[in-house]
């Protein structure tokens, strides 16, 4: 492991690490070699509880048997073909079982992708596009919101509004209308408005601002404006969609239903790099003819193994009722977190369904008390990372009552240590 590690640190470059700390002499990085359930195992055999679903991915553990089985008869047919200009079985499946997750709906197309931000690359293009080529060039803005995080690509990220995730700063991209709230709509000027192309959203919850809740009500009233105006709704459900709310998709929670859903994450169980952007009629028939193909794709899209793996997830959905068995691990969860608000330096809980930013401090930035709590927690086995000083707990929808019991007490013990040496 000694001579890995030091390939390791001659060789590789983390993303969202501080690289001069991790390539530091006396620093060991975690190596991760197994998972089983809930848990991970490292380089040394110690076991760690998977705190934030490994990136917000996993949905149902690790080595889950039923996504395994999947992934393996389709490795026995093949892996991978181009799905530009071919078509496979797998693909078929997975869209017609995603179309039926909404049932009634206007969503009826699907347009694969590889992850979170192509996702939502999908959605931009799509609808600029659409009104580009469909009577309406003026149409050229998005409009996004404050403290939103909708991914790392180029085009992503200039919908975002977080400005250290933009890197280079925010002169790139598309043209981006930001605002604060869903009130200060009201204060956009009608020119401002008639150049509106899409709406793009995280219903319910912003992840990368600290989990930060969105008012109950407010997705259902921005819907209804977008409609109001014929302006297209995109929502970012990378990150809420396949449960984590406790229902399958965030905006199922206010019987809101999109121009665009953006799907990535959850969407393989957290097995493979596999990203769906959903869409309807509407917008699909709006690029038949000559010359208005969407000219946008990639060497993955649709890569036969992943649909496998999402297809196993979505079985495990329906086999394990995974949907049916959130409401009272969604209890256990509000009332364990509950109990972290008589510390101190518990600032502020916030929570949507299995999805939780526990807030501490308040801690100057650069005190870095959002890490130290989080590598601490490692200490009672617990793996998870902060948003700064937010602490993020995201099980995966798998986790036993007992296993959220002890990924709170990891908590507890890990903000009470740090917090005593302030």
């Amino acid at each position: 492991m000694t001579s890995l590690l030091q390939i390791e640190k001659r060789h590789l470059w983390h993303p969202f690490t501080p690289m001069q700390a991790w390539c530091d002499e006396g620093h060991e990085p975690l190596m991760l070699v197994s998972g089983q359930g809930c848990y991970l195992r490292d380089q040394h055999g110690r076991d760690y509880l998977d705190g934030n679903s490994s990136i917000w991915t996993n949905i149902h553990g690790h080595s889950h048997p039923t996504i395994h089985a999947a992934i393996r008869a389709q490795l026995d047919q093949i892996a991978h073909t181009s799905f530009l200009g071919f078509t496979h079985e797998p693909a078929i499946q997975l869209g017609q079982q995603l179309v039926d997750l909404l049932p009634g709906s206007q969503l009826s197309r699907v347009f694969y992708s590889d992850n979170g931000s192509t996702a939502i690359e999908c959605a931009i293009r799509m609808a600029l596009q659409y009104w580009k080529q469909n009577g309406h060039p003026q149409r050229d803005t998005i409009l996004a919101f404050d403290r939103a995080y909708h991914g790392d690509t180029l085009g992503a990220a200039s919908v975002g509004g977080i400005p250290v995730f933009k890197g280079s700063g925010n002169d790139f991209g598309y043209r981006v209308q930001r605002v604060p709230t869903f009130e200060a709509l009201d204060q956009l000027p009608p020119e401002e408005v008639a150049r509106l192309s899409a709406v793009i959203i995280e219903p319910l919850i912003q992840g990368s601002a600290g989990m930060r809740l969105w008012p109950n009500g407010m997705l259902k009233a921005l819907s209804d404006w977008c409609r109001q105006r014929d302006v297209f709704l995109i929502l970012d459900e990378v990150m809420t969609g396949f449960g984590r709310t406790g229902k399958m998709f965030a905006c199922q929670h206010e019987e809101v239903v999109p121009d665009f859903l953006c799907l990535a994450k959850g969407l393989t169980g957290g097995y493979l790099p596999l990203a769906a952007t959903m869409t309807t009629e509407r917008v699909f028939e709006g690029f038949l003819g000559a010359g208005r193909a969407f000219y946008y794709g990639h060497s993955y899209t649709a890569n036969q193994l992943g649909c496998a793996a999402a297809l196993g997830s979505l079985q495990v959905f329906r086999e394990e009722q995974v949907l049916e068995r959130l409401p009272e691990k969604i209890r256990v969860f509000t009332s364990l977190l509950d109990s972290l608000r008589d510390i101190p330096s518990v600032i502020d809980i916030r929570q949507c369904g299995l999805v939780a930013g526990i807030e501490i401090g308040p801690y100057a930035p650069e005190k870095l008390m959002g890490v130290k709590t989080c590598l601490e927690a490692r200490k009672h086995g617990l793996l998870t990372r902060p948003v700064v000083d937010t602490l993020v707990l995201m099980p995966p929808l798998a986790a036993t009552e007992s296993e959220l019991e002890k990924m709170v007490d990891a908590l507890r013990q890990a903000i009470v240590t740090i917090a005593a040496t302030v």
